[in-house]
């Protein structure tokens, strides 16, 4: 039953939604041009997607080959997708959503968010869970010390 809230939101209020605004903007400038209008938003911003998706690409792999996670790259890949996605469907509030997923920072500062509103994180091992502020834990380093191993000058450790 939760589920069928987000397929209605998805099959249901945004078609309704869109519309509404197909119908307002082609009274205001007429049906051919309205028509025209969402056809062009679809082909430039699917040649904006392409374009930043090689661009996402090649920033991955540079990260990779410096030994990074490339996270952020691969959040910009989703939000790529998402943005074509959502420029092929026909509709002018998808087509603003979707063009806002393709300018950076507003990709920049929806990472920020979710990363400042989850608990997820990623550490070399991938994504793991995260506790915000909790204070039994301590982070720090630590060295593992084999008692087989002759022992260095004692005298300087604190006991």
């Amino acid at each position: 039953r939760l589920l069928t809230v987000p397929f209605l939101i998805i099959f249901v209020v945004i078609p309704l939604i869109e519309l509404g605004i197909f119908a307002a903007v082609s009274g205001e400038i007429g049906l051919g041009w309205a028509l025209l209008f969402a056809l062009l938003t679809a082909i430039i911003g699917g040649n904006v997607v392409r374009m930043q998706g090689l661009q996402t690409i090649a920033s991955m792999r540079g990260s990779m080959d410096q030994g990074r996670i490339p996270t952020s790259e691969i959040f910009d890949g989703f939000c790529l997708v998402a943005a074509g996605a959502l420029l092929i469907t026909p509709g002018f509030l998808t087509d603003a959503i979707g063009f806002s997923l393709l300018v950076p920072v507003f990709r920049d500062v929806m990472r920020d968010f979710i990363k400042d509103h989850t608990n997820l994180g990623v550490d070399a091992a991938g994504f793991r869970y995260r506790a915000h502020n909790d204070p039994s834990i301590i982070e720090g380093e630590y060295e593992d010390l084999d008692d087989t191993q002759p022992k260095q000058d004692d005298t300087k450790r604190l006991p």
